[in-house]
């Protein structure tokens, strides 16, 4: 009998540190709070007063800036030459001045307005125009202070063609993000790379933004509605968002040999146990 609670004694302490750490690993997969995005109370009427920010030019944009005015054939000679894709159905390609005009089975491309290493653009029949640090709206201001005098009621189309932001850290992909319009938000940047991994800090996401050729940085948490209302919820363009690993991965990676050995030698000594035991008998 003493032998028998020996041995039972002996299990329990070969193979305790086995069990903690089971149990441990059990215990943590059922709290999910920490992952989840949003939790609390929504202050509607504060986020419904929320501006979108237009987006700051930088450099390396590629801007698409088209001139319209009540006189197209004087509009043409402010407006880059509009190249003609053909469609699947064949044809040549053209070339037209001036944005006016329907073109049948075939795609209008424009190649678009460098911003170059001084900030600068050269605008087609104005020459030099700086725009680094403009928004569109002063894009429009700039233009309108110089064709004013030579068009009647101008106004402008202007569009980013290389949008782009980059998603790094604890992501299913991660990469650099390009997309066809000039407003993504943060959720749905996530979303586009899948979303964060489980061993991402969805309460401390870095958003590293260049602004007037300085770096800026903040940290969201993902788990409160407030990120709404702040200015880097809506991300600008080259904006890069890194997501941190938390500790449980970090633990996670020493767990995972510390689980091995615990296991092999608690198998070891279990059955080493067993062997004695039946033996003794």
């Amino acid at each position: 009998m003493a032998l028998k609670n020996r041995s039972v004694r002996s299990v329990f302490w070969l193979c305790g540190p086995g069990l903690v750490f089971l149990a441990f690993m059990f215990g943590s997969c059922g709290n999910t709070r920490h992952l989840t995005y949003m939790q609390g109370q929504f202050d509607t009427a504060r986020l419904s007063q929320i501006n979108v920010s237009d987006p700051i030019i930088q450099k390396g944009d590629i801007l698409s800036i088209i001139v319209y005015s009540d006189n197209p054939q004087a509009t043409a000679l402010y407006n880059q030459s509009i190249i003609i894709t053909p469609s699947a159905g064949g044809g040549d390609s053209k070339e037209s001045g001036g944005s006016s005009g329907g073109f049948s089975g075939a795609s209008p491309t424009t190649p678009g307005y460098l911003v170059d290493e001084l900030g600068n653009i050269q605008f087609q029949s104005l020459g030099v125009l700086h725009v680094e640090g403009l928004t569109r709206g002063g894009v429009r201001a700039l233009l309108d202070s110089s064709l004013k005098n030579y068009l009647k009621n101008p106004y402008y189309t202007i569009r980013f063609l290389n949008y782009k932001f980059t998603m790094l850290g604890e992501v299913a992909r991660q990469g650099v993000y390009s997309i066809p319009g000039d407003h993504v938000n943060l959720l749905e940047a996530i979303g586009m790379a899948g979303d964060l991994t489980f061993y991402g800090r969805r309460d401390n996401v870095l958003i590293i933004r260049v602004n007037n050729g300085k770096r800026e940085y903040a940290r969201l948490d993902l788990t409160k509605p407030e990120i709404m209302a702040s200015p880097y919820f809506y991300l600008q363009q080259n904006d890069v968002v890194y997501v941190e690993q938390n500790r449980k991965k970090v633990a996670a990676n020493d767990q995972v040999t510390y689980r091995n050995i615990t296991i092999g030698t608690s198998l070891v000594s279990v059955i080493a146990l067993l062997y004695t035991i039946i033996r003794n008998k």
